[in-house]
């Protein structure tokens, strides 16, 4: 990894970004008035979703390392550090976890060095690529996780920034193709099943911004786990997401969460 110094130079700190949004969803710090405007503008349980996501996340991670024996990830749309992070929760359960992060965004190349501390037994690293080259994610990713073994692979909160139209269902047939058997795909993606004009108006903002959001039905996630076997309870809102599993997870209240998450094995 290089070049963060330059990255920081070439973030636009006048513009909404959604990496600094959802940070700002999150409570953290690395976001600037103008995300906060654009969070402040989202449907109102878009903070709740992002807290819920950050969740989904932990549970999926954990149950894969102590369940399935799984040692190497493969998480595609890092997104802005925010602990714990994923290979900090695969090494606290097992200390050889090889965990391989991959964004393709200026702002979390400059904070891409709060990824790479992890433990001596296991491997950590960064890949700058973009999520639609998913070959060269690949080519990349094999330099520090064995293909021939399983790799839990990580979608999350990504593929609303893609539209089928430019490729997401190439781009995770690739990746899962090249999988072995065993792995498995952890995605969430937004819905407006639940709330319709909220998410709308969430796409709205957004969209003025710049930035383009895809929200999925449940119909339309199903298509990406074609070939899979989802664990139970299969796709559901991330919330609702082996909810037994919470550890230090606070009450989210009331209302939906525009969110859908599963998890798919490989056979």
């Amino acid at each position: 990894m290089t070049g963060t110094e330059s990255a920081g130079r070439r973030i636009d700190t006048s513009r909404p970004h959604p990496a600094r949004v959802y940070d700002w969803f999150l409570g953290g710090k690395d976001n600037y008035p103008v995300d906060e405007r654009l969070g402040r503008q989202m449907e109102a349980g878009a903070p709740r979703a992002a807290r819920a996501n950050r969740w989904f996340m932990h549970r999926t991670t954990r149950l894969l390392a102590r369940e399935t024996g799984i040692r190497q990830f493969l998480d595609i749309g890092s997104g802005i550090p925010t602990e714990p992070n994923l290979h900090q929760l695969a090494q606290s359960v097992a200390p050889d976890s090889r965990v391989v992060y991959v964004d393709n965004d200026p702002i979390v190349l400059a904070h891409a060095a709060a990824l790479l501390h992890g433990t001596p037994e296991g491997a950590t690293e960064y890949v700058q690529a973009d999520a639609r080259d998913p070959r060269e994610i690949l080519r990349q990713a094999a330099h520090v996780l064995d293909f021939d073994r399983p790799v839990a692979l990580s979608l999350i909160a990504l593929l609303h920034f893609i539209a089928d139209d430019d490729g997401a269902h190439d781009m995770v047939g690739t990746l899962v193709d090249a999988l072995a058997p065993g792995s498995c795909l952890v995605l969430s993606a937004m819905t407006a099943d639940f709330e319709p004009e909220n998410v709308r108006r969430g796409i709205a903002a957004y969209a003025a911004s710049g930035v383009t959001l895809v929200a999925r039905s449940h119909a339309e996630i199903s298509r990406f786990f074609e070939g899979l076997d989802l664990l139970e309870p299969g796709i559901v809102p991330v919330a609702d997401w082996r909810p037994e599993l919470a550890e230090g997870e606070s009450d989210l209240g009331p209302g939906p969460v525009s969110l859908y998450g599963a998890v798919g094995i490989k056979a």
